[in-house]
């Protein structure tokens, strides 16, 4: 029952952890490249290489914020309720 409870929790610390991915991906490519905003696929004036590693680097901010995220909230959930709101393994299951 409580896992379901989670679910709210989960939504909204995905939607904050998008608006804080977004802003940190800004700040790294302004760092990376100079430019105030990262190129966009479609950009006739941007090259393949631009378009591309400006994908990669987002790409990677987006997957380490959202794991950060998911993880923290995961762990304070298990802390506040004694029960994780994700999967779990057995290792011995292999």
């Amino acid at each position: 029952m409580n896992k379901v409870l989670y679910k709210p929790l989960g939504l909204v610390f995905s939607v904050l952890g998008g608006l804080v991915a977004s802003r940190l991906f800004a700040q790294v490519w302004k760092l990376i490249s100079g430019d105030r905003v990262a190129p966009s696929a479609t950009q006739k004036d941007r090259g393949w290489g631009e378009v591309l590693l400006a994908a990669t680097i987002q790409g990677a901010v987006f997957g380490l914020v959202k794991a950060a995220i998911d993880r923290g909230g995961a762990t304070g959930y298990d802390k506040l309720t004694g029960e994780w709101p994700g999967d779990t393994r057995d290792v011995d299951a292999d």
